[in-house]
């Protein structure tokens, strides 16, 4: 019977000390062999049909993570980009909660809306400043930066409380968190973190009514009928979240389908068990060593104050992290072990 070790073992082969996934993943030997397979069959010219039932495979592998029937799963190719969908959203004036130094993909859309009244606030008054006037609230549900985690169950209840509708974005988090997708008006994740898929893909949940999106980027693919409506205006939009959808990198979805397949083989729990035990243990390691990291208790992401200087001289020894703001970020994810952590320690403290 195959363990979670030997599952990781089989699929990973890292030639370094790999500690930032919050940036990109590596990929599973199944992945690559499946990007592989795509090209050999565009460079053979054979039909590409198999790579569109990935898009749909990935779309309900999708779906079952984040807690939500598939029919309110877009797919596209950016965060940003669905941002962008919402912010078209508001009306002129709107008020837009967001957070302090969020992730640009989360915010910018909002502002150069140019007419939208944007608001930023620390993380952790970001519940108490929503008001009875506040359209949206914005916000990533994991920090890029540092690993923070938002209480999103206290800005789902003031939210509803205010009438406000909440955009949650899971890229730093769909992978290891337990996503309840559902409980938000939209919600979003590229998969090139931790869901460790390819570059050129992204989810978008929607509510069943749609809420008050509008579908302006809709091409062929967002019809009922996709391809009996490749000419002329759309006549019949998809009854679904597909209406949100933008065409497909079909590569990308070749690569991303044997990617969560995995994911969900390992099961979202393990993985999680898995990362904040390695989290914990370089946590526990900087404290011997004089060092204080952002808090984040529970995140797999440790952002620690002014040794972002650091992560050159770590790159050239074989340990990549990032340099994020002054702070050096690492993130540990299934194919990290507790020997990549004491490595890390013994280089910054050695």
């Amino acid at each position: 019977m195959e363990t979670f070790e030997s599952l990781v073992r089989a699929e990973f082969t890292p030639e370094n000390t790999y500690l930032n996934t919050a940036s990109n993943a590596l990929l599973p030997s199944r992945t690559v062999t499946a990007l592989a397979e795509a090209a050999r069959m565009r460079a053979g010219g054979r039909s590409l049909a198999p790579l569109y039932e990935d898009v749909e495979a990935s779309r309900a592998a999708y779906a079952l993570l984040a807690g939500v029937p598939v029919e309110r799963v877009a797919t596209g190719c950016t965060a940003a980009l669905y941002t962008a969908l919402v912010a078209a959203s508001l009306p002129p004036g709107a008020d837009v909660l967001t957070a302090e130094d969020d992730f640009a993909s989360v915010v910018n859309a909002f502002h150069v809306r140019g007419d939208l009244k944007v608001r930023a606030v620390p993380l952790e008054r970001l519940a108490d400043s929503v008001r009875p006037d506040t359209a949206l609230v914005a916000v990533s549900a994991v920090q890029s930066a540092d690993g923070r985690i938002a209480d999103l169950p206290a800005l789902r209840e003031a939210a509803r409380a205010h009438g406000a509708r909440t955009y949650v974005d899971f890229s730093q988090g769909a992978g290891w968190l337990d996503m309840d997708a559902g409980a938000f008006d939209y919600s979003v994740s590229i998969t090139y973190k931790w869901l460790l898929g390819p570059h050129g893909v992204a989810f978008l949940v929607v509510p069943e009514d749609f809420g008050d999106l509008r579908p302006v980027q809709a091409g062929w693919v967002a019809a009922e009928v996709p391809w009996e409506s490749c000419y002329g205006p759309v006549t019949e939009l998809a009854r679904s979240a597909r209406r949100f959808d933008a065409s497909p990198a079909l590569f990308a979805f070749a690569g991303l389908r044997p990617s969560l397949e995995l994911v969900g083989e390992l099961g979202v729990d393990a993985v999680r068990a898995h990362d904040l035990a390695l989290a914990g243990r370089f946590r526990a390691g900087l404290a011997e060593a004089g060092h204080t990291p952002v808090p984040a208790p529970g995140s797999p992401i440790v952002s620690v104050p002014g040794l972002g200087h650091r992560q050159a001289e770590l790159a050239e020894s074989g340990i990549q992290v990032s340099d994020r703001a002054g702070h050096l970020r690492a993130s540990f994810h299934l194919y990290n072990t507790a020997g990549d952590v004491d490595r890390l320690l013994d280089a910054l403290t050695g």
